[in-house]
């Protein structure tokens, strides 16, 4: 199967942080997923319950998936179809870097300058803890070997627990943070959340979430925003 490079690949994402980097590098997919940015491309379904057939149907040269977004069953069967799969494993600001890098041989240099800005980014030399639940009822925390945990790293906050991915969590076997963020996706946290951690006696701020874990072109000023809340919040601490 050939691929022609550049704008001219037809790719399906599976992953709406790939169809804003795509976007970006002024590639519009012919398939996404329901929750892609919008575009002129056909909806595929979700990142876990993907038409598979219609998705073959569009005859991409590349389709764009993910091992903790997509299910490998999905993959596979694309795959089985003669279709050409990428498949992106992301734990850390280097891993989205490197996917960027790989991705230059399909998308060339805007995806390799994507690259070089993401890898460009400094790590923080002062940290403080953070309590981030991503997810409540049950309560699930956001942990560490994830994309989301290396971002908050180099803007300066240290996820609690330091537990890998998500771990489910019970809020009274929690170590206590320095602050608390919550992010409005993939749960929707708010102001009435608050409550929840009043008794903790620490600052708690509402975050956008898809700053935190939509790693892409957002990436480097994800970081610079989450710094400058790390400064404001070191100085309120200090008060």
């Amino acid at each position: 199967m050939a691929v022609h490079g550049r704008a001219d690949v037809r790719v399906v994402s599976l992953l709406p942080s790939m169809t804003e980097s795509l976007l970006s590098w002024g590639v519009t997919p012919v398939g996404i997923t329901d929750w892609c940015p919008p575009c002129d491309a056909t909806r595929i379904r979700g990142t876990k319950n993907p038409d598979v057939e219609a998705i073959i149907a569009l005859a991409p040269d590349l389709v764009i998936a993910n091992t903790e977004e997509n299910r490998k069953v999905d993959v596979e069967r694309l795959i089985a179809a003669g279709l050409r799969v990428h498949i992106t494993h992301v734990e850390s600001l280097a891993d989205a870097a490197r996917c960027c890098s790989d991705l230059g041989q399909y998308f060339g240099e805007p995806a390799r300058e994507l690259s070089a800005r993401i890898a460009a980014i400094p790590m923080a030399s002062e940290h403080l803890t953070v309590f981030c639940p991503v997810w409540r009822d049950p309560w699930i925390a956001l942990g560490i070997q994830t994309v989301a945990a290396d971002l908050l790293a180099h803007a300066g906050f240290a996820v609690v627990p330091a537990i890998p991915r998500y771990p489910r969590v019970e809020l009274s076997e929690v170590p206590r943070p320095a602050v608390v963020l919550l992010p409005d996706e993939p749960y929707a946290f708010g102001d009435a959340d608050h409550e929840a951690f009043e008794s903790w006696g620490v600052p708690i701020r509402n975050i956008d979430g898809a700053a935190l874990t939509w790693w892409g072109p957002r990436t480097p000023d994800a970081v610079v925003e989450f710094a400058a809340l790390f400064g404001e919040l070191s100085a309120e601490l200090r008060r």
